[in-house]
């Protein structure tokens, strides 16, 4: 066995004769395993949190969507039809009518995206776990499915058809406008849903048939927005993608449910890096009583180190012990410090400890990659407290022992 790493483990589990040094060691030892504790459940509170916002765009958006690269529609021929019909690895897609159109009902109005979509949406997306109240549209209809904060603003109902919405959006051309009779198509509609998705989707978008939002803006019958693709289990992405561009041409951008969702996720992933690194300064900070743990012990056994260095020890074999016990101390405390948080982690999970509101328990998410984050974080901070450490320990001090 290592001799440096045998004595390492005997300072470590054996008491000092002096009590400030036992009482310094113990605030060492406790602060590596609140703060590994800490940083671990942050970090599965933020993952939660992630989860728990993602959750919600997930179910909207699709595995892939097709977009033009250049004006607001493209035209999809029969021919391209068939050979996405024959791709084995989509199960389902849905063409969409996407525009921005102005909403009027009675002496009320807003601002909202139009989108029409097909009959195969409903495979596409699991857009009926979205709707508060009322029903999905029918295709060949005039019937909308509109937000929760848009019927809020316009005080709409379901299925009244005393109230209708009318729907406008400018006709397309150029020159001036002479009469704002003649300068919007428009059409009267019925809410027959409410859905309720975040605050962002609700404020926004009125679903509708495509056909409606065809007329409305003027398309041809092969023209649309994009694309909404639903992918089979286990497909390769990258391949399906190539797939698709390889029958679509350059008139399209194939995007995946994280690149619809870009600044969502890069907001997310700076909040979470940005808590990682405040709770790493805690734990810098915390080492420092490491270090000044071990210097403390290698006052305190001046005298066994100069036997050692006497009886043929090198300085670089003496900071070793130090140097081991430092990264021990780092190492178990580390470990006791996650088995800790992974218990509070699954009682929150299980039992609901913290609520947000009286309905809703705060979202943790316990996650291998953060297991792995909190250790190598606790060893890597461990080894370079010890290093510091031990470098204190140098020949002309051995000598004045």
């Amino acid at each position: 066995m290592n001799v440096s790493l045998y004595i390492a483990k005997r300072y470590l589990r054996s008491k000092s004769s002096n009590n400030a040094i036992n009482f310094i060691t113990y605030i060492a030892i406790i602060g590596v395993i609140l703060g590994s504790a800490s940083l671990f459940i942050v970090l599965s509170g933020f993952a939660g949190l992630k989860d728990f916002t993602l959750q919600f765009s997930s179910q909207v958006d699709p595995d892939l969507k097709a977009e033009t690269v250049i004006g607001k529609s493209f035209i999809l021929t029969e021919n391209e039809i068939n050979q996405l019909n024959n791709l084995a690895d989509i199960a389902s897609y849905s063409k969409i009518v996407e525009e921005r159109v102005f909403l009027a009902s009675e002496d009320k109005n807003t601002l909202a995206v139009i989108k029409g979509v097909d009959e195969y949406f409903q495979s596409v997306v699991s857009i009926d776990s979205t709707l508060d109240h009322g029903s999905w549209l029918e295709q060949k209809s005039n019937q909308l499915v509109v937000g929760w904060g848009i019927s809020n603003s316009l005080s709409l109902g379901v299925l009244n058809f005393t109230k209708p919405i009318n729907v406008y959006v400018p006709k397309p051309g150029k020159g001036q406008i002479s009469s704002t009779k003649n300068a919007f198509n428009n059409v009267k509609a019925i809410s027959v849903g409410v859905f309720f998705i975040n605050e962002q989707l609700n404020d926004t978008y009125v679903y509708a048939p495509i056909d409606l939002a065809k007329n409305l803006l003027n398309y041809e019958d092969n023209q649309i927005s994009s694309i909404e693709f639903k992918l089979k289990d286990d497909v390769d992405e990258t391949q399906v993608k190539t797939n698709i561009k390889a029958i679509l041409g350059d008139k399209v951008i194939l995007k995946n449910r994280a690149q619809l969702n870009d600044a969502l996720y890069k907001m997310l992933n700076t909040e979470n890096l940005a808590v990682y690194l405040i709770f790493t300064l805690v734990l810098i900070i915390a080492f420092f009583n490491v270090i000044g743990s071990l210097i403390m012990m290698i006052l305190d056994k001046k005298q066994s180190l100069s036997t050692l260095f006497n009886i043929g020890a090198t300085v670089k074999d003496i900071r070793k012990i130090f140097f081991f016990q430092g990264s021990l101390i780092s190492i178990v405390g580390g470990l006791i410090g996650l088995v800790l948080a992974l218990i509070i982690t699954a009682f929150q999970k299980v039992f609901s400890l913290v609520m947000i509101t009286p309905t809703l328990a705060y979202p943790v998410s316990i996650k291998l990659e953060n297991l792995i984050i909190v250790f190598i974080t606790i060893s890597i901070l461990g080894i370079i407290a010890s290093k510091i450490a031990s470098t204190r320990i140098t020949k002309s001090l051995m000598k004045t022992i």
